[in-house]
Parts: structure tokens; sequence; C-alpha cells
């Protein structure tokens, strides 16, 4: 199997989708180069199911293009456009053999049944189903199903391979060890591979590039590094992370960099934006992680003034394991949320202490959505 060579691109141009008054693709356009494995992430209702159903022939766009290799595909229908998908709800028929079910799109496209055999082989042997072959879906574990209906899809090699929230039907010990076992999978096949899920980690864990969707419309595109640490939007901070979003006023500029203020706070600098202008109001992105508490009011920084400090009272903590989540009343009535590690010497806080919220200012990214947003 894959024999050939499945480094195939994939463009959508200009897609656009309503039902009724319902506008569900807003002018979408991504190009996804051969081999790679993008996931399309969001809430639901974003539009990315829809897209893939566009891309594999299930859903007609009202308006424009989906190309594999620069030629267009719209107008050849799905079971012809060399695709395949993988559901969420596994569809393998219950009524057959795993190895039966892995062979029937082989069937339809009326390939012979030594030749089949053969190629159903190979793709349970890939995907470490072969001595289960004989038996029939409601004998298989969860995973094993999933691993039969990735089998079935792959067996009649696609050029771009479509998952549909393909673990959201697992435990996180099996989803997390699916994830591993695809990528794995993807990347030995070189096959072009969309995912489509609402899971943060699960994106992060398998993807080259990341397709971040809010109401119909890219909100931002890139690596998964880049989206988690650099977002550009108050959606993607929050969707991506966690991120809590602070309100400040720049009060300076040098150097590309900015002094910025908190309203209960001491100044500190952050990266800024080459339209940023000293007066303006920002929003910046910043997580939990980043953020640390002590009982002390920090010492003013030294280093063009880059620790930011405010102050606040804890209202809230949940233990999470190797670490503790707070949340803290700022004195504006702002909720700002801090993870910290249960390190050695970590000290722990409770509902009512009074505290001093600290992060590098480096660790504040300034949102593009968020300069003189209504601030």
């Amino acid at each position: 199997m894959y024999s050939r060579t499945n480094g195939v691109g994939l463009t959508i141009q200009d897609a656009c989708k309503s039902y009724g008054a319902e506008r569900v693709l807003n002018r979408v356009s991504l190009t996804v180069e051969g081999g790679s494995l993008l996931t399309l992430l969001g809430p639901s209702g974003c539009g990315k199911s829809t897209l893939l159903r566009i891309i594999a022939g299930f859903v007609e766009a009202d308006h424009g293009d989906v190309l594999l290799d620069g030629q267009s595909i719209v107008r050849i229908p799905p079971n012809r456009r060399e695709t395949a998908m993988v559901f969420q709800s596994y569809t393998l028929f219950p009524h057959m053999r795993v190895i039966d079910n892995v062979m029937f799109g082989l069937k339809m496209r009326q390939v012979g049944r030594e030749d089949a055999l053969r190629r159903a082989g190979q793709a349970l042997e890939m995907v470490r189903l072969s001595h289960l072959s004989d038996r029939f879906p409601s004998q298989l574990s969860g995973g094993q199903m999933q691993r039969a209906a990735l089998a079935r899809a792959l067996v009649t090699e696609p050029r771009v391979l479509l998952l549909d929230e393909p673990f959201g039907a697992l435990d996180k010990n099996l989803r997390e060890e699916m994830q591993v076992e695809l990528r794995k999978l993807q990347q030995s096949l070189g096959v072009t591979t969309v995912c489509v899920t609402h899971d943060q980690q699960e994106a992060m864990a398998i993807s080259d590039v990341i397709a971040v969707m809010n109401q119909g419309r890219i909100a931002q595109y890139g690596t998964p590094l880049d989206i988690y640490d650099v977002p550009r939007t108050e959606f993607v901070a929050r969707f991506i992370g966690g991120s809590n979003v602070l309100r400040v006023n720049v009060i300076g500029k040098k150097a590309g960099r900015c002094a910025v203020r908190l309203a209960d706070g001491p100044e500190f600098g952050v990266e800024a934006p080459a339209a940023l202008q000293e007066g303006q109001a920002v929003a910046l992105a910043v997580k939990p992680r980043a953020l640390k508490l002590s009982r002390a009011q920090p010492p003013a920084g030294t280093d063009e003034r880059c620790m930011m400090a405010v102050p606040g009272v804890v209202s809230h903590s949940i233990l999470l394991g190797a670490s503790i989540a707070y949340e803290v009343r700022l004195r504006d009535g702002d909720i700002v949320q801090v993870e910290e590690d249960r390190s050695s010497g970590v000290q722990a806080y409770a509902v009512g202490d009074a505290v001093w919220l600290q992060a590098d200012g480096d660790a504040c990214v300034v949102l593009e959505d968020g300069i003189d947003a209504g601030l």
C-alpha cells in the first residue's frame, strides 16, 4: 500500500455555505501542504465539520473551490474524489467481520477478491489489528473499532484522509493513545490529512498546522506553537490555553517595546506591535501558568520595568493533582486564572488571602483585536 507519492496539496478557495439565513462558512480560504496534517479546531457550530464535508463532497458549497494538487474537484462526486473519511461513530457494518468491513470500499471499486484480501490484510497490519480480522464489531473495544475504521479508510489509498472527531467516543487514556498512533501512522504514510476536533490538546498533539475557526471564519492559521504562544485575537487566546485577557493602557513606547499599566499596579514592559501608540488602550493575553502569586509586593523591576505586578484576593482554588488552580479577583472586579505547580517550596493560598499577581512582561502578548477595542 501507498507505493505512490502521497504528498497531495489541498487548497480551499473562498468557501461559503449558508443554511437559510444562517451563514455557516464565510469566505474561508486555506492551503495545506502535501503530506501534512491540518486540524480544523473550534467550538460547536463554528463551521469546521461543514468545511470537512465540502472537501469530501458530501456538502456542496454555495461559493468557492476545492483543489487537489491545483485541480478543482468540486464537480467530482464523493466516491471519485480519492478522499476517505473516518467518522466519530465508526460506521462499521455490524453483520460483517472486520476483514470484510475493511474490504468493503475495495469491493465497491470492483477490486478482485484476492487483491482486496491482500490490501485489507496490509491495512489491518498497519493499525495492528491483523489478529482480530475475523471478529465482528461487537467483539471489539472502542479503540479497536476506531482502528478498524481507520484501516477501512486507508485501504483505498486516498489522496486525502478526512477525520471527523475521530476520538470523541473514546475515554481520555485511550484517546491519547490513539492520537499518538494516528500521528505516527500519518507521518509514516505521508498522506495529507484534515482532522476536525474541538479538543485543543488533541489539536496540539497531532497537527502540523491548525486552523482555529469561529463563527464560520478562520480566526488564526499556523503551527501549534505559533497559535499557542502568539494568539492574535481574544477568541484564540481564550480558546487555546485558556489565556487571561487583561486590559491595560500604553504609557510609553521605545525600541519595539511599550510600557503599560493595569489600573491597580506599577508599569511593566511588553513587546509592542508597530502600530501601537502611546495613549492607546490594549488587551494582553497571559496564560494561567505564566502567572505567579506572592503575599508581598514584589520589588520594582530594573529591566525596563519588565515585571507585571497587580494586587488581588484569592476567590477560589482547586487541586488539579500536580498543580493548583486559583481564581484571583482584582480590585476592579475582574477574575484572573492562575495555575501553579505543587513543587517543593511553592506556597498554597486559601480563599480570602491577599496576594500579588506577577508575570514577566515577555509572557504577555498584545492582541491585535484588543487595541482600542472598546477599552
